[in-house]
C-alpha cells in the first residue's frame, strides 16, 4: 500500500505532515511517487485566512481528479478539525475528513470526538533534508482580536524539554545540520506545563526571570549545528532569550509584530507598538550588527485608518528589516474583529498592501546588495542551493552556489551578485 501527502499552510502542518507519514510507514505504507501512484492520498489543509481555505479546497478537488481508482481521498489539517461535519456534506469526492489525532484509515466520512494520538509526539520518517522543522507546542493561549487557531488548535500544550531533545537528537542523527523551531507562541513554551504544575526543573521561570525557552534553546545548541528560532511573540522576546537566540550563532529573529500603530494593535488584542518594537531591534543590533530581522503584518484589520497605514511605513522605514510578509485581513468566524461595523473595504486592503510591499521590497532588495563582497558561511540544502543564517528555508531567499558542493555541508563562500531576494555566491 502507498500513500502521498499534500501539505498546505504554514511550517507546523509540514511537520503534522511528516508525523502522519510516519504514522503510516508503521501501518505498512510506504511513500507512492506520485498521488496518481497512491492507494491513499491525503490533503493536509490550512484554515488560517480565506485564501487558504479556497487554496486547501481547490487542492482537495484537484487530487480527487488526479488519484487512481480505487484510491482513497482523505482530508486531515485545519479545515478538517475547524470545519469537519461541513466539510464532509459540500466534498462527497471525499471518503474521510479527519480531524487532528483521528485515524486516517477509518471509513466513515465523519470526525471523531476525541483524538486517537497526539501528533506533538508521534515519530516522524529519515529527514530528506539537512535542516528540519521541530515544533515544540501546540495550541495558543493568546486572544489576538484576528485570530481563530485557539478556537480549532486548542490552548497551548508544551512538549517536555526530553521529548524535544530526544527528537532533535534523532534529526541530528539522520543527518540534520539545522533545526528550526516552531509552535503558534514560541516565546511561551513551557508557561502551560508550569501552570499546570507539572514542569520540569528547566521548564520554570528562574530567579533570574529566564523563560523555559532560554534553557531549551542552549541545550539544543549543543546537539544540532544550528538552532533557528520562528515565531516569537514581541513581548516574549525577553534579553534572556535575545542572548540565547545570539550564543547559537543564528541571529536570526521572527518577530511576530502585525502592525505597528499602537491604536491598531490594541484593536488586535496585542502588545507594543512602533516605538517599543524599534528599541527592541536596535538592542539586539547594538549587541550583533549583523543580525537578521523578519515579521510579518496584517493591512486592512476592522478600524484601520490611513495615519494607521502611514505609522506601519514609517516603521518600515526605521526599522529596514530584511525580509517581511503582508496580508490582507481575513474576518474569520468567532473572533473579535469579525464582529465590528468597521470593516475595510477589501480593494482599499489591497491597494494598501500593495504600497507597503513595494517599501519593503526596497528595502530587502538594499539589504542584500549590501552583503556582495561579504564573505558568509552557508549550509548546502541542495544541489546548488544553500543558506546562510540570514535565509531561513523555505520562506526568505536562497544562495546560489556551485551545484558540485555536497550537500549537508558547510562551506564559506563569497556573495558575487544579488538577484532580487537571492544571491549568488563563489567558494571562498
Amino acid at each position: 500500500m502507498r500513500y502521498w501527502i499534500e501539505t498546505l499552510g504554514c511550517p507546523k502542518n509540514h511537520v503534522d505532515s511528516e508525523k502522519l507519514a510516519g504514522l503510516l510507514v508503521a501501518e505498512g505504507y510506504e511513500e507512492a511517487a506520485s498521488a496518481e501512484a497512491a492507494d491513499l492520498v491525503v490533503a493536509n489543509t490550512c484554515a488560517f485566512i480565506e485564501a487558504a481555505r479556497e487554496e486547501s479546497i481547490e487542492t482537495v478537488l484537484d487530487l480527487s481528479e488526479r488519484r487512481r481508482d480505487g484510491a482513497r481521498l482523505v482530508v486531515t489539517g485545519c479545515m478538517a478539525e475547524r470545519y469537519g461535519g461541513e466539510l464532509a456534506a459540500a466534498l462527497p469526492e471525499v471518503d474521510l475528513v479527519a480531524g487532528f489525532g483521528q485515524s486516517l484509515l477509518g471509513t466513515p466520512v465523519t470526525l471523531r470526538a476525541t483524538p486517537a494520538f497526539d501528533l506533538l509526539n508521534l515519530a516522524r520518517p529519515a529527514p530528506r533534508a539537512p535542516w528540519a522543522y521541530l515544533k515544540i507546542a501546540e495550541g495558543c493561549d493568546r486572544v489576538c482580536g484576528f485570530c481563530a487557531i485557539p478556537s480549532f488548535r486548542g490552548e497551548q500544550r508544551s512538549r517536555t524539554r526530553d521529548d524535544v531533545l530526544d527528537e532533535a537528537r534523532a534529526l541530528v542523527a539522520g543527518g540534520v545540520q539545522e533545526i528550526v523551531l516552531i509552535a503558534q507562541d514560541l516565546a511561551s513554551w513551557g508557561h502551560d506545563r508550569r501552570r499546570a504544575g507539572v514542569a520540569g526543573p528547566l521548564e520554570v521561570l528562574d530567579e533570574g526571570g529566564t523563560q523555559p525557552l532560554v534553557s531549551l534553546t542552549r541545550e539544543l545548541a549543543r546537539v544540532a549545528t544550528r538552532v533557528r528560532l520562528l515565531y516569537l511573540y514581541p513581548s516574549g522576546l525577553t534579553q534572556g532569550l535575545i542572548e540565547a537566540i545570539l550564543e547559537t550563532g543564528v541571529s536570526y529573529f521572527d518577530l511576530s509584530l502585525q502592525h505597528a500603530s499602537r491604536p491598531l494593535l490594541r484593536a488586535m488584542r496585542r502588545w507594543g507598538d512602533a516605538d517599543r518594537f524599534l528599541e527592541r531591534i536596535g538592542a539586539i543590533r547594538a549587541l550583533a550588527p549583523e543580525a537578521t530581522f523578519r515579521s510579518s503584518f496584517i493591512v486592512g484589520y476592522p478600524g484601520e485608518t490611513e495615519d494607521d497605514q502611514a505609522a506601519l511605513i514609517d516603521f518600515l522605514d526605521a526599522a529596514q528589516l530584511d525580509w517581511a510578509g503582508f496580508f490582507p485581513y481575513s474576518a474569520e468566524a468567532g473572533t473579535y474583529a469579525a464582529a465590528r461595523d468597521d470593516q475595510v473595504p477589501a480593494a482599499l486592503a489591497l491597494e494598501r498592501l500593495r504600497e507597503v510591499s513595494e517599501v519593503q521590497d526596497a528595502i530587502t532588495a538594499r539589504r542584500r546588495d549590501a552583503l556582495v563582497g561579504s564573505i558568509q558561511r552557508v549550509l548546502i540544502d541542495a544541489p546548488g542551493v544553500a543558506r546562510s543564517v540570514r535565509e531561513c528555508p523555505e520562506i526568505d531567499g536562497i544562495v546560489l552556489v556551485e551545484p558540485a558542493l555536497e550537500v549537508g555541508r558547510l562551506y564559506d563562500v563569497r556573495v558575487v551578485a544579488s538577484r532580487g531576494t537571492d544571491l549568488e555566491a563563489v567558494l571562498a
